[in-house]
């Protein structure tokens, strides 16, 4: 028999966090994660438009994490030493340091900022990147406001969205998407 997907538990704007903690859905530890799902999703419609196996296997290593973030942020910390929850680690990050190494060896050098653009794949992966930023920006608010947070989530956010912003370039660079130069309106 097949459970339902809907539980009315949440109706009154409450939610819980793994290991039972009711906190408003408001709740910036609520907001973390969901915005790390928002991520994770639009990562996948990316993945969806590649050609290239090498990047759609990292971004799928990648959705992984996300998965591992996203369930350190729903858990209460102070419950979470006893549960056996799944962990960010250095390696991690030393994977997204190394991809985009491996793709900036055959990228041109950057002479001028880009415009998103140029492909749909390219700017998907820089629509990524954006919330990317905004997740990080949100754990870091959390950092600020004491409350708990792992601080390889943080690194590995900010290290995400260069990841991010190196494959969009690179993606383009495989498709032959020219880049679009952003030339600022200067006033005479």
């Amino acid at each position: 028999m097949a459970s339902k997907i809907y539980t009315k538990t949440g109706d009154k704007g409450k939610t819980s966090l793994i290991g039972g903690t009711k906190v408003p859905k408001s709740h910036i530890r609520i907001e973390s994660y969901g915005t790390i799902d928002e991520l994770n999703s639009y990562i996948g419609l990316c993945a969806d438009q590649l050609m290239d196996k090498s990047s759609k296997d990292m971004l799928k290593e990648i959705q992984d994490r996300l998965f591992t973030i996203g369930s350190s942020l729903a858990c209460d910390p102070e419950k979470e030493p006893l549960m056996k929850m799944p962990d960010l680690k250095q390696e991690d990050i030393s994977l997204l340091e190394n991809a985009i190494d491996t793709m900036n060896e055959t990228l041109p050098p950057m002479k001028f900022f880009i415009l998103p653009g140029g492909h749909v794949a390219v700017s998907s992966l820089h629509v990524a990147r954006c919330i990317c930023r905004r997740a990080e920006r949100i754990c870091v608010h959390m950092q600020e406001e004491n409350i708990f947070i792992d601080p390889l989530v943080i690194q590995y956010t900010n290290r995400l969205s260069d990841y991010l912003f190196v494959l969009a370039r690179y993606t383009g660079h495989l498709l032959g998407a020219e880049e679009i130069a952003w030339r600022p309106r200067l006033n005479k």
